[in-house]
């Protein structure tokens, strides 16, 4: 296997952090330096998180590492995410952050490892995991959602995604942000989020409607009907109101609307 140069600088991190803070020692060494690669770290860390009385970690754990090791793609969303994360949050100052200590990060690929599972025609041990997942970051993803990568989810708590809900890659959502239903339609009942799509903190997006390309969603903002690519929608129910500053919002994580210096009409 070639150099990895993002758990390489992981790992970097993760020895200054040691040296300048010796009480997490131990932790450090548990969770990066006594592992060889990224997925071995994170499968450590998830299961450390998700056991449960029904579950151990050791468990938990070789679910992960048979996850990682049969599908290599989530590998690649695994490091696209954690580039997602370093660029978009001001708050983080490295790539070992998110894998140490961001929530939103961890139930993504938690949720990765279920997507798989699902696939796998598990459904019962992916709705377990699901469970757990929703009770230990406050994140409720349902397995079978198809999620791409370079996903930022911000804080975490309280995001909700259904089942057939699809977010492509390079989307970025902040807390309390829900791709739901409408009630009781079955069938193809969730969003549809297109790549580079900023969704702002509460925002809701409800039914088998389409977030086009590059679009933004103002906070707080109810979407019932289907927003074009490249446009700024906000309120209930959420209405175009501008264009966004750049093609892909997402990657700004510029939440400024209509005549506060941020889009324009």
């Amino acid at each position: 296997m070639g150099r990895d140069p993002i758990w390489q600088a992981i790992r970097d991190e993760v020895e200054r952090e040691a040296r300048r803070e010796p009480i997490l020692g131990s932790f450090l060494h548990a969770i990066v330096l006594n592992h060889e690669t990224l997925e071995d770290a994170l499968s450590f860390r998830l299961a450390g998180k998700l056991e449960s009385p029904n579950l151990h970690a050791m468990q938990v754990r070789e679910v992960i590492d048979e996850a990682l090791a049969k599908s290599p793609e989530i590998g690649v969303a695994v490091r696209a995410d954690l580039n997602a994360v370093r660029a978009r949050d001001p708050a983080c100052t490295g790539l070992s952050e998110p894998l140490l200590y961001f929530k939103g990060f961890h139930a993504i690929q938690s949720y990765r490892v279920g997507h798989w599972l699902w696939g796998q025609g598990r459904q019962a041990l992916a709705l377990h995991l699901q469970n757990r997942i929703s009770e230990v970051f406050s994140v409720d993803v349902h397995p079978g959602a198809r999620i791409g990568s370079g996903i930022f989810i911000d804080h975490g708590t309280g995001v909700v995604i259904g089942e057939t809900a699809v977010v492509e890659d390079d989307v970025s959502m902040l807390h309390e942000v829900t791709l739901g239903g409408t009630g009781k339609q079955t069938g193809d009942r969730h969003p549809k989020v297109r790549r580079g799509v900023l969704l702002s903190v509460g925002a809701k997006v409800l039914g088998n409607v389409t977030i086009g390309e590059g679009a933004k969603i103002g906070a707080g903002s109810v979407v019932l009907e289907d927003i074009p690519p490249h446009t700024t929608a906000v309120g209930v129910p959420a209405r175009v109101v501008g264009t966004p500053a750049s093609e892909q919002p997402a990657l700004e994580m510029d939440h400024n609307l209509p005549g506060t210096g941020g889009d324009g009409i």
